[in-house]
């Protein structure tokens, strides 16, 4: 009968088009609630009592810092100073976009707020200038999974909360993988562009002009040595390094 009533209340909630975790979260709760197995105060105890969690915190001022950056056009200097060093290059264009996936990432944590935030400015640059739809979509998908591997991750976090483990130590071991997915993607990137002979930037920028991109995506630049930095050095925790950066991306 418990079963019965856990499957049929999460049909019941499904048919009426409740989002999937809440439905399942509502079934569970209708079926404690019918089993008496757990008393609804200790239920309302534990609900709290597992949320109130200090390095948990970190999950939405990293969001918040990834959303304010974002917002604040952080990833358009970012692709800008990029494309300096590597627009010249055979597929330059879809590097710069890793390149600047990687910077993303080690400043949100969040691989959809990468792809979000460099996707919609990328990917209709990059048709324009000859590529082919399906690679422009599929490289900043690509490249938006590095926010999962590269610190500060929140994944990363989640896993550290539950499993108990260091979370500093967990964006330690992040940092050469990520770097690797990157690097493998800047090498696909340049072959397949050879292989299907898309066009170069050409750019010839003065020093004054690549001084002003420079001074432009200087303060985004800033961002994964403060919060790394500032981890690795003792200064702040990882929760605390979320609130710095937030701060630091609002200014």
């Amino acid at each position: 009968m418990v079963a019965a009533i856990l499957f049929g209340s999460f049909l019941l909630f499904m048919l009426l088009k409740v989002p999937i975790g809440f439905a399942l979260g509502l079934a569970c709760l209708v079926t404690i609630f019918y089993s008496g197995a757990v008393s609804p105060i200790y239920l309302v105890q534990g609900l709290v009592t597992s949320a109130d969690s200090f390095p948990l915190m970190a999950i939405p001022f990293y969001i918040l810092a990834g959303e304010v950056m974002g917002k604040g056009g952080i990833s358009k200097r970012l692709f800008g100073f990029a494309k300096i060093f590597v627009g010249n290059i055979t597929g330059g264009l879809a590097i710069a976009t890793v390149v600047t996936c990687i910077f993303f990432a080690a400043i949100s944590g969040s691989g959809p707020a990468t792809v979000a935030a460099i996707g919609g400015m990328v990917i209709p640059l990059m048709v324009q200038q000859g590529y082919d739809k399906k690679f422009a979509t599929a490289i900043i998908v690509a490249a938006g999974t590095i926010g999962v591997i590269i610190p500060p991750s929140i994944p990363m976090v989640i896993y550290g909360v539950s499993a108990s483990a260091s979370i500093g130590s967990l964006f330690l071991s992040g940092i050469i993988p990520g770097l690797l997915v990157g690097l493998i993607l800047i090498l696909y990137s340049y072959f397949y562009a050879k292989v299907n002979n898309y066009p170069k930037d050409n750019l010839k920028l003065s020093a004054s002009e690549i001084a002003k991109e420079f001074l432009s995506a200087s303060w985004a630049l800033m961002m994964p040595v403060i919060i790394l930095g500032g981890i690795y050095g003792g200064v702040f925790t990882p929760t605390e390094a979320a609130v710095v950066a937030t701060v630091y991306g609002s200014l």
